[in-house]
């Protein structure tokens, strides 16, 4: 597993292209470095895309991931990451629910668009399983984020 965690593209992409181990895991920055990643593509995951600090809309979660990024992920074969340590790790019960509920409004973007989850860091299969069901996504979502 090669996670790249830079804010400049050009950077993430030379690092892309030198990566000999799999999966390359690109961390989500940004809303253009997210972007600009997806339409170069030459990599498994994009982590976390709901890990955003601008604050919500009244009407509109902030997650920066919308259905047009959905659709370059989908057209690239890039799984969008979710990371079950770092979703632990935040003690703020506020800042978890807003996670929550944004990791809940991407998987919904995904299953529209038919963009694969991938979930990492989890410790039990059946627990993940249940996990994702409970958050909104399909049977076949689930079974191909555990994988």
């Amino acid at each position: 597993m090669n996670l790249i965690n830079t804010s400049n593209p050009d950077l993430a992409r030379k690092l892309i292209r030198e990566s000999k181990e799999k999966p390359v895991i690109v961390q989500s920055q940004n809303p253009e470095f997210d972007r600009k990643m997806l339409e170069y593509g030459k990599f498994n995951i994009l982590l976390s895309p709901e890990n955003s600090p601008e604050r919500d809309r009244l009407k509109q979660l902030s997650s920066d991931f919308n259905h047009i990024m959905a659709k370059l992920a989908t057209k690239n074969n890039v799984a969008i990451g979710i990371d079950i340590k770092s979703l632990t790790s935040v003690k703020d019960k506020k800042l978890k629910a807003i996670r929550l509920a944004r990791i809940i409004q991407n998987i919904k973007v995904c299953r529209k668009a038919k963009t694969k989850i991938k979930l990492l860091n989890f410790k039990n299969r059946k627990n993940a399983f249940d996990f994702l069901i409970s958050l909104g996504a399909s049977t076949q979502q689930a079974k191909e984020a555990i994988d």
